[in-house]
């Protein structure tokens, strides 16, 4: 899955959901294992794509790709900012920062990359659960209307 998205705040929400959505259509439904995971690490580099790698008129690409025999999701966000990205070691009173120590926790393995033309990949790599079968039921939470018995 390819997709290309607007180095903005939006942007980098909308790569989040699409993301989301990707992992249930290849049976990861929300509740499986690595599904939160692949959808933070996705959240977190598009978030660094849309704030640090903001190049005005130029979007950041988004790419999932779904390998079962090695149980993983690859993820790839590229934008077109020269700069390499910086794994900080910020303040514990510092509010920004820790992104990347957040994906070098959750992924397996993660790096940088050049792409053809300007900028660069960052890329990841997330462990995921045996998936799901084709006819796995994902359960919404019940919800109790107010005056009725559960």
């Amino acid at each position: 899955m390819n997709q290309r998205f607007s180095a903005t705040r939006r942007g980098a929400r909308l790569a989040r959901l699409l993301a989301a959505h990707q992992l249930t259509a290849w049976g990861y439904p929300h509740g499986t294992e690595g599904h939160d995971t692949v959808v933070l690490v996705v959240a977190e580099l598009a978030a660094n794509a849309a704030l640090h790698g903001r190049v005005p008129g130029r979007d950041f690409a988004l790419s999932l790709a779904h390998d079962p025999d090695r149980g993983v999701v690859r993820i790839e966000v590229s934008d077109t900012h020269p700069a390499l990205p910086a794994r900080l070691a910020p303040a514990p009173d510092q509010a920004g920062g820790r992104g990347l120590l957040l994906v070098e926790a959750l992924a397996v393995d993660w790096g940088v990359r050049d792409r053809l033309g300007p900028g660069k990949t960052v890329w990841a790599e997330c462990a995921v659960s045996v998936r799901c079968p084709v006819q796995c039921e994902v359960v919404a939470p019940h919800r109790q209307t107010q005056g009725t018995e559960p």
